[in-house]
């Protein structure tokens, strides 16, 4: 990209494993210069983490290249005055800190909101926990799937008779990343008109909650409590998954319109006209045998070709793809989503990763850099904090 928005932008990236190091991939996508700051001999623990023994090894797990593309890292000890010191010089020329670390761990190491200030009063510092800062959960221990399990979110992933499960990748992690990224942005933005630091305060419970709308306003506002209900969408039917020739096939005929359409393009019009499925209600009340019918009209074609057929009468369908088949599509493709960056430290082997999904002014917003070696710029500290400390002083706060 010819110019990211947050091109010039200075984060300090004290991140781990997930929710902190995707929250500043997308800030570093956005044209960022994040330094991550990692234990010495050791670094993110996702630097272990992968299908991959090999990788996992050297420090390179998939999970660690897939979250910090394009980052620097440096080694600090932070419990030695020399780290300390480094620390404090690069927080005092940074925009942002972020951290995922349990709550409160930062400030007994000596540098809570008020120390951070004082070294920045411009500072941004995001601090992303499981349950925030304080209350009653605070200090208990987090990962995706006890978010995942706490929300409720479980309790309606699957059917009557398997759930609670697991949604298929952490999500509460990423959901957590992206709220975090996007609060960030805005106290950039904020900080422009009125020159203030901030301290955000990032709970992945709750960004989780936020994130699952209507399973959580359709009880606060209407007293209905999901339940599980598989592949169907509760809203609307005939929405959710059926059966095609050679697959599943995912069918969303939420309007009236479109289950008209539905009806013709399978050859049942009949259906229209049966009490049992001619209104929404009275569908959604009869889903199990609507669906039925509709599994058998649908059996005779390929899920691919009753995709092109039904988008063409207006119906929104759509195969159910595995990841490697998802990876795969020409749409895919043709917005250049993917990203080829070298491999850490060989450039002659290629890493493949996934972009935003953003374009901006045309252009794919995604990784131009590889996920830096541990302590892979230990040698460019100073130089990375005297540029640091001149592009802040001309920058407009």
């Amino acid at each position: 990209m010819a110019h990211r928005p947050l091109a010039g932008t200075r984060v300090l990236d004290m991140t781990n494993v997930l929710a902190g190091p995707y929250c500043t991939y997308q800030l570093a996508i956005l044209g960022a210069e994040v330094v991550k700051v990692e234990i010495p001999g050791s670094g993110d623990l996702a630097r272990q983490l992968g299908p991959d023994p090999a990788l996992n090894r050297i420090g390179l797990g998939t999970s660690f290249l897939a979250q910090n593309a394009g980052k620097k890292s440096v080694e600090l000890d932070l419990k030695s005055a020399d780290g300390r010191a480094s620390f404090e010089e690069l927080v005092g020329a940074a925009d942002v800190l972020v951290e995922n670390y349990r709550a409160g761990v930062l400030a007994r190491m000596g540098y809570d909101w008020p120390r951070l200030s004082e070294l920045n009063p411009s500072l941004i510092y995001c601090a992303i926990s499981g349950f925030g800062q304080h209350g009653p959960m605070s200090q208990a221990p987090a990962y995706d799937q006890i978010i995942q399990g706490l929300s409720g979110m479980m309790s309606i992933t699957g059917t009557h008779d398997s759930a609670p499960l697991r949604v298929g990748f952490p999500i509460s992690d990423s959901v957590g990343g992206l709220m975090a990224a996007l609060s960030i942005t805005a106290a950039l933005a904020g900080r422009h008109h009125d020159g203030r630091g901030r301290w955000l305060d990032v709970s992945m419970l709750e960004a989780s909650l936020s994130a699952m709308g209507w399973a959580v306003s359709n009880y606060l506002v209407g007293g209905v409590e999901p339940e599980p209900m598989g592949d169907q969408n509760p809203t609307a039917a005939p929405s959710g998954t059926f059966e095609a020739a050679d697959g599943p096939l995912n069918i969303a005929a939420n309007r009236q319109e479109q289950f008209e359409s539905l009806c013709r393009c399978v050859g049942r019009p009949d259906l229209l006209t049966d009490p049992r499925f001619a209104e929404r209600d009275a569908r959604k009340a009869h889903r199990d045998e609507l669906n039925r019918e509709l599994n058998s009209a649908l059996g005779g074609r390929s899920a691919l070709w009753w995709e092109r057929e039904l988008n063409r009468v207006g119906v929104p369908a759509a195969r159910v793809l595995t990841v490697p088949q998802a990876v795969g599509l020409d749409q895919l493709a043709h917005r250049q989503f993917f990203a080829e960056v070298p491999f850490p430290g060989d450039g002659h082997r290629q890493v493949r990763l996934s972009g935003t999904g953003v374009l901006i002014d045309g252009q794919p917003s995604r990784p131009t850099a590889a996920a830096p070696l541990l302590g892979e710029h230990n040698d460019q500290l100073p130089e990375i904090v005297r540029r640091w400390r001149v592009s802040g002083d001309r920058a407009v706060r």
